[in-house]
């Protein structure tokens, strides 16, 4: 895990920024978090819901 701190970058975002944040806290690619994001929607489940909560918790850049 890298050691930088869980927020949404200004740049390189498509919508919220969230798995842009999410893949740098986590030292992967935003291409990769989002198709994993989208793997996920097809799976039952509040993704879409959590996705919102994280747009509105985590701080921007």
């Amino acid at each position: 895990m890298s050691g930088t701190s869980l927020s949404r970058p200004r740049s390189g975002r498509m919508l919220g920024g969230v798995c842009a944040g999410l893949a740098r806290r986590f030292g992967t690619t935003p291409g990769r978090m989002r198709l994993l994001f989208v793997i996920s929607c097809i799976l039952p489940g509040p993704q879409f819901l959590i996705y919102l909560i994280l747009w509105l918790v985590i701080p921007e850049d």
